[in-house]
């Protein structure tokens, strides 16, 4: 059962690689994937590789987690800006609060986000700072 569950997540293609859609019609990107575009309707969507680049627009820092991420807690979440254009929220890594600033760049990093009692474990899309500029 837990070799059946580990390759379904794998195959969730926005979970492990921000596999998005893009507008086939006015090529707006999405993320989490929609199967019609909200400008276009009903345009078919095409599968779409998002970059991992991207900025922070807010952060927070969780003190009381939920109780399967109390091991790791305090944390950083953040909503990011994907250099595509959709926002998603998502945790910040390898990062200290007094660090962070709104703008900062930050590129996907692939990491643990739970571990079940019978020890599977799931993994996906994290943040980390980076330290290029993003504009060109």
């Amino acid at each position: 059962m837990t070799d059946i569950a580990a390759s379904t997540w794998r195959r969730l293609k926005n979970r492990y690689n921000l596999v998005g859609k893009r507008c086939s019609n006015c090529n707006t990107v999405y993320f989490p994937p929609r199967m019609i575009c909200s400008n276009c309707t009903p345009h078919v969507n095409e599968d779409f590789q998002l970059s991992g680049l991207g900025k922070i627009t807010s952060y927070t820092v969780v003190h009381v987690p939920p109780e399967e991420h109390s091991d790791v807690s305090p944390y950083i979440l953040a909503v990011i800006e994907t250099k595509e254009g959709p926002k998603l929220t998502s945790q910040i890594v390898e990062c200290n609060e007094k660090d962070l600033y709104i703008d900062m760049p930050v590129e996907m990093v692939l990491r643990k986000i739970t571990r079940t009692n019978d020890g599977l474990i799931s993994y996906g899309y994290k943040f980390r700072p980076l330290f290029i500029n993003l504009e060109n």
